[in-house]
């Protein structure tokens, strides 16, 4: 059976999504609860879906660039992805992480929506309990 291609929306959905949620912050058109799903989606989507550079450090001390799913997620390489998950766990590694998160311009586009996801979150959350 042939593996099915994704198309660009496919890949690419979480930016459209991260637009959907500026704008409803922005025009107020979207409530707290909706906010709160569409900015849990979109940090997911960064985290964990979007197309970018592994960034996990190689032996070499460089910067891997084989493609990755997600800012959290390693490449095909199954020591990078345990890499990864240790720098996101280990308090003495979030260094190296903050290192890995800046490597590339589509790396630093996809962590700032993440923190923006994930600050819309909150603030959503806040304004649904406390309205």
């Amino acid at each position: 059976m042939a593996k099915r291609k994704s198309g660009s929306l496919g890949k690419y959905w979480g930016y459209l999504l991260f637009v959907v949620v500026i704008t409803g912050w922005l025009t107020q058109s979207v409530g707290p609860a909706g906010l709160l799903a569409l900015s849990g989606l979109t940090t997911v989507f960064f985290l964990f879906r979007v197309p970018v550079w592994c960034g996990a450090l190689t032996r070499e001390e460089k910067f891997c660039r084989k493609n990755a799913n997600g800012i959290l997620m390693g490449c095909s390489l199954q020591h990078h992805k345990w890499q990864k998950l240790k720098f996101a766990v280990v308090p003495p590694k979030w260094r190296e992480l903050n290192q890995g998160l800046w490597v590339a311009p589509e790396k630093r586009v996809a962590t700032t929506a993440a923190f923006c996801g994930m600050i819309s979150a909150v603030i959503a959350t806040i304004d649904l309990i406390f309205k």
